[in-house]
């Protein structure tokens, strides 16, 4: 369904009036995040899961947004898409005809889903033609209790917020090493000579950038294998069906840059299950068990809620991922990317502690 029909759907729903309100605030991603003018702006939404309908009223606030600022906005809902489902034919076409050079926002409950001939991902699609874009998936895994929690974390300083970013990064990127402890019993050292962090801390002012909202992470790939010790996680876990809140903490021990054992309860045997899967299903398995991914929250307005996309953003937190990051600046492929959230780390970056 195309803009008006979308409109009258949110009423219908009960949803216009929150996405009315949410709108206020999200003006000034348009200005801030986007730079946003002339360009044709193209926003994908989907009509939720049963009771949770954060995707909906976040694609609607928005258009809402857009229509405030008197810029060029398209809105279109589709129902909800699972992995391996094909996007709808609308949004496809709406893609097709999006000229290069404008703007995207994903807010979808799970994925967009395949979009057949425009290429292999949707940023990979987004980059070739210099669209900048917002990405919020798997927004369905996330009640409608957190929606307050989600627009606080978009609504942020983002000078600050960016600023703080390139300071970390410029550590990262001019190290050889960087070691995180805490008081769970994380100890562990990366090795991340030579390799560049990437900011997602929503500046998406350039064409062909992008990055998710609510924003607020640095992350790195480490330097192939140079990844030694053990991490507790205490805060969430992704594994393939989803993203748990940590109850019992997992460890999980590291030589040479893979996972070679997983210690804990429910959660463990979940996350040791997905690598299981991976390992079989996988055609190169050689990359399921390493880590991919350092990440460090930089969000001080979010908070560890059982949803990655909020969870590693969180300030006082950091993050490993198992498995893939080659679109990233790393060297590992591999079907699965399980961001494994800690908190109070302190974290030394050649020695020196590192001040958030």
């Amino acid at each position: 369904m195309k803009s008006s029909e979308a409109i009258e759907w949110l009423k219908k729903n009960n949803l216009l009036e929150l996405a009315k309100t949410s709108a206020v605030c999200l003006e000034n991603i348009f200005k801030k995040c986007l730079n946003a003018g002339k360009e044709d702006i193209l926003i994908i939404g989907d009509t939720g899961i049963e009771d949770n309908k954060i995707a909906s009223v976040l694609a609607g606030a928005y258009y809402l947004a857009a229509r405030n600022l008197n810029l060029k906005a398209h809105l279109i809902f589709q129902e909800v898409k699972f992995k391996g489902d094909k996007a709808e034919d609308e949004t496809i076409d709406a893609l097709y005809d999006l000229r290069r050079d404008n703007i995207l926002i994903l807010c979808l409950s799970k994925k967009l889903g395949s979009i057949k001939e425009l290429g292999k991902s949707f940023r990979v699609y987004a980059k070739e033609n210099m669209h900048r874009f917002l990405s919020a998936t798997n927004l369905g895994t996330i009640s409608m209790d957190n929606f307050p929690l989600v627009m606080g974390a978009i609504n942020v300083d983002y000078d600050e917020m960016q600023k703080k970013a390139e300071i970390i990064k410029e550590k990262l990127d001019n190290a050889e090493e960087v070691r995180i402890t805490t008081e769970a019993g994380t100890d562990l050292t990366i090795g991340i000579k030579g390799m560049k962090a990437i900011c997602n801390a929503g500046d998406y002012r350039t064409g062909g950038t992008g990055g998710n909202l609510p924003a607020g992470e640095v992350y790195i790939p480490p330097k192939w294998k140079n990844v030694e010790g053990w991490v507790v996680i205490d805060g969430s876990s992704a594994n393939r069906k989803g993203t748990v809140k940590i109850k019992e903490p997992i460890k999980l021990i590291v030589r040479k840059g893979e996972v070679v054992e997983i210690e804990g309860g429910e959660e463990a045997e979940s996350l040791q299950e997905t690598l299981d899967w991976a390992w079989k299903n996988a055609k190169h398995p050689w990359g399921v068990k390493r880590i991919g991914e350092l990440g460090i929250g930089i969000n001080p307005k979010t908070r560890i809620i059982g949803s990655t996309m909020i969870d590693e953003k969180t300030m006082g937190t950091a993050h490993i991922a198992i498995g893939n990051n080659y679109w990233f600046g790393g060297t590992i492929y591999a079907i699965i990317h399980l961001d494994q959230v800690f908190k109070n780390p302190k974290i030394y970056i050649d020695g020196k502690l590192l001040n958030i």
